[in-house]
């Protein structure tokens, strides 16, 4: 409160009263469970708005024992002399095990297995 509203009432408290405050107090006090419960419900819309937009975009890649995959190249094996023109999928690739859900574990064409398992997201189906 400002000094100057100690000596002038103003309408923002001037006008209070005490009566009119209690019963519109305890009405808010009242109500705020459902504003509540709006509130979350109205939050729970927005997530599920946003999750919808994100997931239409999203494509999953299923592949079976035996499918003929590609396997992205990497940085670390790419030929660094072919610049711009070199390959981003390797050669193709047998899958041996399905781990989990996206990961696969790969053999290469004379049946050698690869040391690790491999992501979905780094591997495309091979038609021939």
């Amino acid at each position: 409160m400002l000094p100057i509203e100690v000596m002038i009432p103003t309408a923002r408290y001037g006008l209070l009263i005490s009566d009119v405050n209690n019963t519109e107090l305890s009405h808010d006090k009242d109500t705020v469970d459902e504003l509540r419960e709006m509130t979350k419900i109205q939050i729970a819309f927005y997530q599920q708005r946003v999750a919808n937009i994100y997931n239409k975009h999203v494509h999953i890649r299923i592949f079976r024992v035996g499918d003929m995959v590609l396997r992205k190249t990497f940085q670390n094996t790419m030929n660094l002399t072919t610049g711009k023109f070199a390959d981003t999928w390797e050669s193709p690739y047998f899958i041996d095990v399905v781990v989990g859900r996206g990961t696969y574990l790969l053999s290469s064409m004379d049946g050698t297995q690869l040391p690790r398992a491999w992501n979905a997201l780094h591997l495309k189906l091979y038609h021939v």
